[in-house]
């Protein structure tokens, strides 16, 4: 039986096909975001039998082209350390380019200096959990990003592209909370999601300094209409299909059997 595959995958046609995929994402000159584009996405309604995804997972850890990232928690902690080897290659491209060379002000370059810190801290962890409690093959590999439409000599469009993974980040982490059966992972996850909630505030106030924004209208959702705002949560699906929207992973996700509900 074949089952659908998300493709989560860079567009092979040229680059101007990634980056007309980008600019549903962000305008590449970092001027403005396309904000609902975010969580706007497409599926390639490709079919994969159990047989086939049991043979991508043999080649184990080398295998970046697709990724099957299994059932249960295991497939939500691969999903969250997919999106951490994400921000975590992101920030690291931010401290080697000129705009983070160029910072004059202290308090702005400690904070880029601290969320690059705190994600790779992140992908790390999840790295050694998974390979503590998974066989190589089914354990996401180290993957490759494509970050060629991002102007990191731009205060602008880093901060935009920042603001825009930090707020991917909290919902996704929202969105998968629920999801696991582990309290132990929930607790985890719990943490560290308040520490993507930060990172957004604080890049909220680098691009608009002076207010008291903790996150933007666009992000916030009232449950019940109670008139009280909470942070979105947003499915590992569609979060999975953003993310491929934006051409910076290079890489298949096979999500069929991640938790729903």
């Amino acid at each position: 039986m074949k089952k659908p595959m998300i493709n989560v995958e860079s567009f092979h046609d040229g680059r101007e096909g990634k980056m007309n995929s980008r600019r549903k994402f962000l305008k590449i000159g970092g001027l403005a975001v396309v904000g609902s584009s975010l969580f706007l996405y497409s599926c390639e309604e490709d079919g994969i039998t159990d047989e086939e995804i049991n043979a991508l997972d043999a080649k184990g850890v080398n295998n970046k082209k697709v990724f099957n990232l299994g059932k249960g928690d295991l497939a939500i902690l691969n999903y969250a350390y997919i999106l951490e080897q994400l921000e975590a290659a992101f920030y690291t491209e931010v401290v080697n380019g000129s705009y983070y060379e160029g910072i004059s002000d202290a308090k702005e370059k400690q904070i880029i200096t601290d969320l690059w810190y705190h994600e790779v801290i992140h992908r790390d962890f999840f790295k050694i959990v998974l390979n503590s409690i998974a066989a190589p093959g089914r354990v996401a590999p180290d993957l490759n990003f494509d970050f060629s439409g991002v102007d990191f000599g731009s205060r602008e469009n880093v901060l935009t592209v920042s603001r825009i993974l930090e707020d991917t980040g909290v919902s996704a982490y929202n969105g998968a909370g629920k999801l696991l059966e582990s309290t132990e992972y929930l607790l985890i996850a719990g943490k560290i999601v308040s520490v993507e909630a930060r990172h957004a505030s604080a890049i909220r106030d680098l691009l608009e300094p002076g207010t008291t924004n903790f996150a933007s209208d666009e992000i916030l959702v009232d449950l019940g209409g109670t008139g009280e705002a909470y942070d979105e949560a947003t499915s590992p699906q569609d979060v999975l299909a953003a993310v491929a929207a934006t051409g910076f992973l290079e890489t298949k996700i096979i999500a069929n059997n991640i938790p729903t509900a």
